[in-house]
């Protein structure tokens, strides 16, 4: 259940993520709300994770499905670059998360 868990934290970090460029520096009130709501979700579900999951490896694969999920979401919500050097290093990423994965108990 606790890789569960920090896949439904990494891809609500990968909400909030997004969500802050759609608060305006938390002037927007709907879009600030939504974002520290999912904020605090994706703490407390990465919480849960780390009680079986070891904390260096629950963190590093929260902020990497964040960070991935990021660079596509903008890649598609705001026109962000595509170039091959951007999804090269996204690809590495990746690799790096399932390796995480595939080497972890729990």
């Amino acid at each position: 259940m606790a890789w569960v868990y920090l896949v439904a934290a990494g891809i609500l970090e990968t909400g909030w993520a997004i969500g802050l460029k759609y608060t305006d520096g938390f002037r927007r009130p709907l879009p600030s709300i939504l974002t520290v709501a999912a904020m605090a979700a994706s703490m407390l579900l990465l919480g849960l994770a780390a009680r079986t999951l070891p904390i260096g490896t629950a963190y590093a694969i929260w902020v990497g499905i964040g960070a991935v999920g990021a660079v596509v979401l903008g890649i598609i919500l705001f026109d962000e670059p595509r170039d091959f050097a951007r999804m090269f290093f996204v690809g590495l990423l990746i690799v790096s998360l399932v390796g995480l994965k595939l080497t972890t108990r729990g």
